[in-house]
């Protein structure tokens, strides 16, 4: 079982008490055991890591830059295994392709289990067996662009799994971000004064949740909004939602 955290920029300039801060005292009130946990890079701390651990799970945990010496050991182990085509690293490998609507798209992943001697401070890392690289290279209208991933998990695993939860990760990201566009048309907002930009994000965010609260109108979740809009009776059991 997959539990994901998805933790999007905005939040960081939102909440007075630090999100990193509030990560283990979520995790500590969830039922983990025997799930895997895969956090964005904001979530890429050690005291995270011990706590999914404190918790019996496991953790696949995105590294980027907040994470700088840990990121660049992770890159450069991989750079250096691509050099030589992989040939003597004891790394796992797995593959996807997908095509529809005008873009292809070619995902691979590496895991290599035995590369921690080779990643400095690896060893402050609680439970720390396994890195991860993901390849996303996708081509559309004749254009292709790569971007690669970097992760660290706590214990031994297959490529083919990690691709898979590393794809179930961000489709939730780019399933919410989805819906706030076509249901609240996020992306033409011109709000930019102050930290209108944020506050208004967390309201949509709030509305949005309501909304798939309310289950009594089996109707789209843009349908949705524009008849708490027009129906005052139904906008007071989409706020009812508030106090449940």
């Amino acid at each position: 079982m997959y539990i994901q955290l998805v933790l999007n920029n905005f939040y960081k300039n939102c909440f007075l008490i630090s999100p990193i801060a509030l990560i283990p005292e979520l995790l500590k009130s969830l039922e983990l055991k025997g799930c895997l946990v895969t956090i964005d890079a904001m979530g890429c701390q050690k005291k995270i890591a011990a706590t999914i651990i404190e918790q019996e799970a496991d953790y696949l945990l995105a590294v980027k830059d907040n994470q700088p010496k840990l990121h660049q050991a992770v890159q450069d182990y991989f750079t250096q295994a691509n050099k030589v085509a992989f040939e003597g690293y004891d790394v796992d490998f797995a593959e996807t392709f997908d095509k529809g609507h005008g873009r292809i798209e070619t995902r691979r992943c590496w895991v290599a289990n035995d590369a921690l001697p080779h990643i400095d401070g690896s060893q402050n890392w609680e439970g720390l067996q396994t890195i991860v690289m993901v390849e996303s290279e996708r081509t559309e209208k004749e254009e292709t662009t790569i971007e690669h991933r970097y992760y660290i998990k706590r214990s031994e695993d297959t490529a083919e799994k990690l691709l898979g939860a590393s794809r179930e990760h961000w489709g939730i990201e780019t399933s919410l971000h989805w819906r706030l566009d076509i249901a609240f048309r996020e992306d033409e907002s011109r709000i930019r004064k102050g930290n209108g930009a944020e506050n208004f994000a967390i309201l949509r965010h709030i509305a949005l949740n309501l909304l798939n609260k309310e289950d009594t109108a089996k109707i789209g979740m843009k349908n949705k909004r524009l008849k708490a809009g027009w129906d005052e009776s139904y906008l007071e059991k989409v706020l009812a939602g508030l106090a449940s």
